[in-house]
């Protein structure tokens, strides 16, 4: 394998991997983000959908 060749993943590796393991980066990260704009809370799925038994 030559030294110069690009190894960076073609576009066809990308989205074979994002469709094994889905997207699990975001698009920009907060610093790259308007500062009013907040992301959601990250425990407020698990409360949404907290089984009925937890809440006793």
């Amino acid at each position: 394998m030559p030294e110069d060749q690009d190894k960076r993943p073609t576009e066809a590796t990308r989205r074979r991997v994002d469709e094994i393991f889905g997207d699990v980066l975001p698009d920009t990260t907060s610093d790259e983000r308007e500062p009013g704009q907040r992301t959601p809370d990250p425990d407020s799925w698990y409360l949404e959908n907290r089984p009925p038994h937890h809440d006793r």
